[in-house]
């Protein structure tokens, strides 16, 4: 009866061993799976973000240098100054276009044909004339002078210097002809064609002309919006979520305002910039397209999560903060202020930082407030108009020449790293000035 007994214990026990075995099998296979699956996620989520660069850093990259043409220019003074007084009004409206035309007439005299010379003066970019105007006001005494002037080239021939222009394609669909390549050679073979670095990309506003158009304006106009938005945003958010956290009563009216400033934050932004539209421009009549509208908007659309990060960064400050000042006969007020506020400021920083990129990044309420707008002159205060870096990079996106392809990819570079540096930033002061307990 024993060994009966024995033996059925024995094929439970063996039983039981065989069916863990399968299951301990089952659950790592469903482990491996598992694991595959989630490597397989972010290797595709690399491969699409390094997709993403890639296509940007090439398209973009050639944006950061622009050609430039030497010409020998005759500062004629029958076409700069006849009255030969140097009159600065005379000097500044001159025909310096005709200087250009007449330098390039000397280097190809075969070209002939009204045609034919439109082409060979598309050459050069319509800055050229404006490099030589102000050379000549700064610079008087090279009225009735030669000299050799670097212009810099029409955004067509910058395109094909780039290689950005495919010479193999039938003529009739590229609009740099064969003429112009043989011109465009003609130049690199005499020396007279170089690659510098494009200044007039972060020093100029916008432009009609590719190779004339800059960010600085846009840029600027996002540093006056930011600014606006952090002196509005960060103060009143603080305040917000020190007495949400510290003084406020625990009843329905102070959970229905916590419930709003949550759904706040995941309100799409454009319904902000109807807001704005509605409020700041028709009902209190501020300027339209101007950086105070846009920052007035985008901090409305940052404090709660300007809000949102403040009150997690009070609440992570130990209790006994507060009970030890209070103890040794602080107030409330005290307490807050000299004890609570700087353990919890370096994680109200952080989330001000993350906001305020959210903020340089946004597009859809500033072009509810008009910031759309083709705007040549750089802002010089916040009630100026401008535009934005993000809207820049849309004007320019649906623009149909060629060379505004490379710099809405630049532009997008440019908005990429300061995205960049200000989460750095943000990990930054983080990292150095919390304090874990």
């Amino acid at each position: 009866m024993s060994n009966e007994l024995t033996r059925k214990k024995f094929r439970s026990s063996a039983e039981t061993l065989r069916l863990v075995e399968a299951s301990l099998k089952q659950r790592t296979r469903r482990e491996k799976r598992f694991q595959f699956f989630g490597i397989a996620s972010v290797v595709i989520s690399i491969a699409f973000v390094g997709l993403f660069f890639t296509s940007i850093i090439s398209q973009g990259y050639t944006a950061f240098y622009q050609t430039y043409v030497q010409l020998d220019i005759n500062f004629e003074a029958e076409l700069i100054d006849p009255q030969g007084n140097r009159d600065p009004q005379a000097i500044s409206s001159a025909n310096y276009q005709q200087l250009v035309r007449n330098s390039l007439a000397d280097l190809f005299p075969d070209v002939s044909g009204r045609k034919e010379k439109r082409a060979l003066r598309g050459l050069i970019s319509v800055g050229g004339e404006y490099q030589l105007r102000d050379m000549v006001m700064a610079e008087p005494g090279l009225i009735a002078t030669v000299a050799q002037v670097w212009v810099p080239a029409d955004d067509e021939l910058d395109m094909y210097f780039k290689g950005r222009v495919d010479i193999n394609a039938e003529e009739i669909n590229r609009r740099f002809k064969d003429q112009q390549v043989g011109w465009a050679e003609a130049l690199r073979a005499g020396g007279r064609v170089e690659s510098r670095f494009n200044t007039i990309f972060f020093t100029s506003g916008d432009s009609r002309d590719p190779e004339m158009a800059g960010i600085w304006a846009a840029a600027k106009g996002s540093f006056f919006m930011l600014f606006v938005t952090l002196i509005i945003s960060f103060p009143l958010g603080v305040a917000a979520a020190i007495y949400l956290e510290e003084f406020a009563p625990r009843n329905r009216w102070v959970d229905l305002v916590e419930v709003n400033i949550n759904n706040l934050a995941a309100v799409p932004s454009i319904v902000f910039g109807l807001l704005g539209l509605s409020v700041f421009i028709n009902f209190f009549s501020l300027p339209r397209s101007a950086p105070l509208v846009g920052g007035l908007v985008l901090a409305l659309m940052t404090m709660p999560t300007v809000i949102i990060a403040a009150r997690s960064a009070i609440t992570a400050v130990p209790p006994s903060i507060r009970q030890a000042a209070l103890g040794l006969g602080a107030s409330s007020v005290q307490t807050v202020v000299h004890h609570v506020l700087p353990l919890a400021m370096p994680g109200m920083l952080t989330g001000a930082i993350l906001g305020l990129a959210r903020a340089l990044g946004e597009t859809a309420p500033l072009l509810m407030i008009g910031m759309v707008a083709f705007i040549v002159e750089i802002p010089q205060t916040p009630l100026d108009p401008s535009s934005a870096l993000p809207v820049q990079i849309y004007l320019w996106a649906d623009s149909p020449e060629r060379a505004f392809v490379e710099r809405t990819s630049a532009a997008i570079l440019v908005l990429l790293a300061f995205l960049l540096v200000m989460n750095a930033g943000a990990v930054w002061l983080r990292s150095k000035f919390e304090q874990r307990w």
